[in-house]
């Protein structure tokens, strides 16, 4: 187990907005953690920082453990997408299972505020990809697929959804790949990364002529409200998949613990 001090006892699990404005407040206080991302996207976003350690590629339950073990983590934060629940548990339970050498591994998770706009009668809610794809099923018109190519393939229950749907996913070969073997391809595959201003969604939706716009409730950091805006003026129906309740705590008041932590391994060091 390496107890060097030297090495930052912070781990922040990235891959979001949220994570990113972290990782920037840890540098710009000269405080030292390790940064986790899955992609070389997310990488590149936050690889020109100092005092920041980038791990790159994902981690599994047993693998997060033995790095908080090994390098004798103390704190946790995790800063990963809303809809990532597996990430989330793999995570939480990496941080009760580990042993270190502090008395105790803190985990924190840093939520997003929900948006509110439930009393618009053009947005539909519902509790998972699977059930908006039930309520589409019984649709006419075009649908705009913001919801990422891990779920694409539910789309595909849709009739005549190879001239119905057009879908919008991350511009990864991964996401790609799966997005044309699932016959969304040409005309109807939009590679690119967001967040999307509204007028670049609102123009999605006008070149698509899309009645339905599909997204996730993916807060403020997620450009919902962008969406939701670029929906009502091109007279689409937003199709919302609506995320689980969570207990956490704010960016803001992550970052206040952050400082205290940074503050009070500088005294051990």
């Amino acid at each position: 187990m390496n107890t060097d001090r030297m090495n930052p006892a912070i781990l922040i699990f990235a891959g979001t907005t949220e994570g990113r404005k972290l990782a920037e407040y840890a540098s710009l206080h000269s405080i030292k953690c390790y940064v986790s991302v899955a992609t070389d996207y997310g990488k590149s976003l936050i690889e020109h920082l100092e005092n920041i350690t980038i791990l790159t590629g994902r981690m599994d339950e047993k693998e997060m453990e033995h790095f908080i073990e090994e390098n004798d983590i103390r704190l946790v934060i995790d800063a990963t997408h809303p809809f990532a629940r597996e990430v989330t548990e793999n995570i939480r339970s990496a941080c009760e299972k580990a042993r270190t050498h502090s008395e105790k591994v803190f985990y924190v998770r840093c939520v997003r505020p929900f948006e509110n706009r439930s009393s618009d009668e053009q947005i539909i809610y519902t509790g998972s990809v699977q059930e908006a794809v039930e309520y589409l099923k019984k649709t006419t018109g075009n649908i705009l697929i913001a919801t990422g190519s891990k779920e694409l393939h539910l789309y595909t229950e849709i009739d005549n959804y190879r001239e119905r749907c057009f879908a919008r996913v991350l511009s990864t070969e991964p996401a790609v790949r799966e997005s044309v073997r699932l016959g969304f391809e040409g005309s109807h595959l939009f590679a690119m990364q967001g967040p999307f201003a509204r007028d670049l969604n609102l123009a999605l939706l006008r070149q698509t002529k899309a009645s339905y716009f599909v997204t996730k409730e993916t807060g403020k950091a997620g450009g919902f409200e962008e969406k939701a805006e670029a929906a009502e003026m091109a007279g689409a129906v937003l199709v919302v998949i609506g995320r689980p309740k969570e207990i956490g705590e704010s960016v803001e008041i992550v970052k206040e613990m952050i400082r205290m932590y940074g503050e009070k391994e500088s005294i051990r060091v």
